[in-house]
């Protein structure tokens, strides 16, 4: 067994909320190391929409998801937070009161007073479509999340799906793109009523093609997409040519080891108290969205809100016999002096 490296807290997730509970916990002099199965920080917001605006931040009236990752990255530089990306924690064992070892599928091992699970929907996988030999083309033709625009400039790209993300990205790489082609099973969208409209317009003015029917083969060679077999729900059999894809057939959330940790589930969320978001076990808490309670909203400024009523009470643990004392950062010139503002 590898030697165990000490924190006072251990935040499994590197999203909004994991990043957040850094900066409210680094305030309160408790150092953290982050655990995340992405390969980047960030969560969904860097691995689904890294390009996409979000709206909801208060005071941002505009962001995005890779905007917000970069921005929290900043703030939480004062207190040097410890990243281990591209890994999954296995193992909780308890092992004082409270106290925790933590073991990850690397073999690294961590020994903690306070865990934060901020894992978002688990881990998250997108779905394959049932087309044979998709594997061959993955990463080089076949993407599942739009990491890069540019990446699609000048391309012809074939989109399949009909939900939001599939709308979505018809209508935001269509002035990039040569030629987009979407493919739905029916001529019957779940996507935002708008998104819907501006599809149908670009179809109608010749700007992009509508197929509806499902794609049964793919052509290429050695990971490059040349073109696609459309399999119409009428029989027919159409050609499209494509070199680039984007399957959007939602996520197949994993929630992972978390349901061998001790910790009490509720379809697949981690029921927490709302004084300090802790969950059944003390010295565990859960914010952002795998947590649960009544009245929850899956927003991240909750999460932001959850990280920072969980710093207070994970303070006890870390230091039982100091007493804390609620100061504001606008005006505490320690707090300041830790964020290296004065």
């Amino acid at each position: 067994m590898s030697e165990a490296i000490k924190t006072d807290v251990l935040i499994i997730g590197g999203g909004p909320c994991g990043l957040f509970a850094v900066f409210e916990l680094g305030l309160l002099d408790m150092k953290a190391h982050i655990v995340d199965i992405l390969d980047k920080v960030g969560g969904q917001c860097a691995e689904l929409y890294p390009e996409k605006p979000i709206y909801d931040i208060p005071g941002i009236p505009q962001v995005s998801g890779q905007g917000l990752t970069d921005a929290l990255m900043e703030q939480i530089k004062p207190f040097h937070p410890t990243f281990h990306l591209g890994e999954m924690v296995e193992k909780v064992e308890k092992i004082g009161n409270p106290g925790f070892r933590v073991t990850t599928d690397a073999g690294k091992v961590f020994e903690c007073k306070v865990l934060v699970i901020a894992a978002g929907g688990g881990s998250f996988q997108p779905k394959r479509p049932p087309v044979p030999g998709i594997e061959a083309y993955e990463g080089t033709s076949v993407h599942y999340a739009v990491r890069k625009m540019e990446t699609f400039r000048d391309k012809n790209v074939l989109i399949v799906g009909g939900g939001d993300s599939a709308l979505d990205w018809t209508l935001n790489l269509h002035p990039l793109a040569k030629r987009i082609t979407l493919v739905h099973r029916r001529d019957d969208f779940r996507a935002a009523p708008h998104s819907v409209e501006q599809m149908r317009a670009l179809v109608a003015a010749g700007k992009m093609d509508l197929r509806i029917g499902q794609v049964t083969v793919l052509d290429g060679a050695d990971g490059k997409l040349a073109g696609a077999t459309v399999k119409g729900n009428d029989n027919s059999v159409t050609q499209v040519a494509c070199d680039a894809m984007l399957p959007f057939f939602g996520l197949t959330m994993k929630l992972g080891p978390v349901a061998n940790w001790g910790i009490a589930l509720e379809n697949n969320l981690v029921p927490v108290e709302t004084s300090a978001f802790e969950t059944n076990v003390p010295g565990v808490f859960a914010i952002g969205d795998i947590n649960t309670y009544p009245g929850k909203i899956k927003l991240i400024l909750c999460g932001f809100h959850e990280g920072a009523l969980m710093a207070q009470k994970a303070h006890r643990y870390v230091y039982p016999e100091k007493r804390l004392v609620f100061q504001y950062t606008t005006s505490s010139s320690s707090l300041q002096k830790k964020l290296g503002v004065n």
